[in-house]
């Protein structure tokens, strides 16, 4: 079994503890998102567990835990979100100077190959335009030349969740229509070249815009390919029935909670009102076998 943790949450910046007791129980349970007063016992022993998939903006509360899960024989690796936008759309984010150094402190310590950035997503704005997201891609990736193999990038999928919020911060449009398309045009292929020139792969994550045309394939977040060549270890090609369809993800069981990242970013698909995810945080218990509840 592959756990992700999580793409419903931060578990690594804001549950890291949680996290780690859950490992030493060798169980947690995972409310059901629709009806919370369901939840199924998932097992967390290293018996039953092939990989952990950690995603974060954040890996340093998480850091010091890590000896720990070596020692219990956990293989596992990081989807790490870095990206510089403006302070008015990633309002929490750690600065772009903190999150690089944490970046390449956690590849150094476990490899750059179990470190995978994610550029991702990319907002079209008057603020964040073509030219603004070549500039950062390009300094980013500099930085984390040698620190990591592969980048993941993607264009910003509009729900509910996020519309109104996207609405207010995106004047007059966002999406995929008109001078964002051509944007589009204009920014993929800069970024491909940039990624290559600092040695590394570039994919994008669960995108319905067809990208090959820039050099952009689609990837797995979770990938089974992926797993093989860096632990050497086989496990399912089933693609997740959970996932959307342009998801190319194999199967795994999420362990987190949706409405309880902190970090606020304005396009995220996970948190439907910011002042539930801190209710929620608030009443986190590190010991409960939940996340939350």
């Amino acid at each position: 079994m592959i756990i992700s943790a999580s793409r419903r949450t931060d578990i690594p910046a804001f549950y890291a503890d949680w996290f780690l007791n859950r490992i030493r129980a060798g169980y947690c349970t995972v409310p059901n998102p629709f009806n919370r007063r369901q939840a199924t016992n998932v097992s967390l022993k290293p018996e039953d567990v092939a990989v952990i998939v950690l995603w974060t903006r954040n890996p340093q509360p998480l850091m010091r835990h890590l000896a720990e899960l070596d020692a219990r024989g956990y293989c596992y690796y990081f989807q790490y979100t870095l990206m510089n936008n403006p302070r008015s759309l990633d309002r929490l984010s750690p600065p772009l100077h903190i999150s690089i150094g944490n970046f390449q402190n956690l590849s150094e310590r476990i490899g750059p190959e179990k470190v995978i950035w994610r550029y991702d997503p990319i907002l079209f704005s008057e603020m964040t335009d073509a030219g603004f997201h070549r500039e950062s891609f390009e300094l980013i990736a500099r930085a984390l030349r040698d620190s990591t193999r592969r980048s993941v990038v993607s264009i910003v999928d509009i729900y509910k969740k996020n519309k109104k919020r996207l609405q207010e911060f995106c004047k007059p449009a966002f999406g995929l229509d008109g001078p964002a398309q051509n944007a589009m045009a204009d920014l993929m292929p800069a970024i491909v070249d940039v990624a290559h020139e600092n040695g590394m792969e570039i994919f994008s994550c669960a995108e319905d815009v067809d990208l090959k045309a820039y050099g952009i394939y689609p990837g797995k977040c979770i990938d089974d390919i992926y797993i093989e060549e860096t632990f050497g270890m086989a496990v399912t090609h089933k693609k997740d029935p959970a996932q959307r369809k342009a998801c190319g993800c194999v199967t795994s069981r999420d362990i987190g909670v949706y409405d309880s990242c902190l970090f606020g970013c304005q396009y995220c698909y996970a948190t439907s009102s910011f002042e539930q995810a801190n209710i929620n945080h608030r009443e986190h218990n590190p010991n409960s076998p939940s996340l939350i509840g």
